[in-house]
């Protein structure tokens, strides 16, 4: 899809080819990149074979290319984590899914990813670091900020805990996700909160603490003078 086709999807054989070029250059680029700054214009369509005016003419800018790259690894990281729900659904059924499994298919392709050094993880973090400086981060807060993909879990995650508000699960997987991330993105401290005994460079040993440390906000149930949720209007 180029720019100048006005959304629709390119007739021409050759700029299929040459968006696909760009993408996958892009794509390639910033897995090997330490910092995204090393990942330019000119790098990008030296190594595609395409001419410097590409980029603009099929993306509109250099960012717009990098989110794209960006969405496209999205994809395929939210393609995992839906598969391991479903499969995780599927094993349990009629039953409610075991919360383990849930976990573990919420966060696991996060953290089995970025501990990989042949997946594409790292375009994800450049993406992100690129978009906390540009001058147009609404390029990338549809991806940033989506949650489309973590509502389907919602539902399951009821059924295991059916005395918890969706507010309260919502909740409890935002501090997932927080769990998450400092496990793909600052390891260091939880390294050396630790003391250096645990491999976090192992993901079924990091999958394995983040489990055992997170479950229980899903099958405890709250006690009668714990906090609950009375109300989620906002005041």
């Amino acid at each position: 899809m180029s720019k100048a086709d006005g959304g629709r999807v390119s007739r021409d054989p050759s700029k299929s080819i040459t968006v696909e070029k760009l993408l996958t250059t892009c794509e390639r680029l910033l897995q090997a990149a330490t910092h995204p700054e090393e990942v330019t214009v000119r790098s990008i369509t030296q190594h595609a074979g395409t001419s410097l005016g590409a980029v603009n003419y099929h993306f509109g800018s250099m960012e717009q290319l990098i989110f794209s790259a960006g969405e496209r690894v999205y994809l395929r990281l939210n393609a995992e984590r839906l598969s391991l729900l479903r499969h995780a659904v599927e094993r349990s059924h009629p039953a409610p899914a075991q919360v383990e499994d849930l976990i573990i298919a919420l966060v696991g392709p996060s953290i089995r990813w970025s501990l990989d050094p042949h997946s594409s993880y790292s375009v994800l973090r450049h993406m992100t670091t690129i978009a906390q400086s540009s001058d147009h981060p609404e390029i990338f807060r549809p991806m940033i900020e989506d949650v489309e993909h973590h509502r389907q879990f919602i539902p399951q995650f009821r059924r295991v805990a059916p005395w918890l508000s969706e507010v309260e699960i919502g909740f409890r997987m935002s501090c997932l996700l927080g769990v998450r991330t400092q496990m793909t993105r600052n390891r260091h401290r939880t390294d050396e909160l630790t003391s250096h005994r645990l491999d976090l460079t192992d993901p079924d040993i990091v999958l394995s603490e983040v489990v055992a440390a997170t479950a229980p906000m899903f099958k405890l149930r709250p006690s009668g003078d714990s906090y609950s949720v009375r109300n989620s209007s906002r005041h």
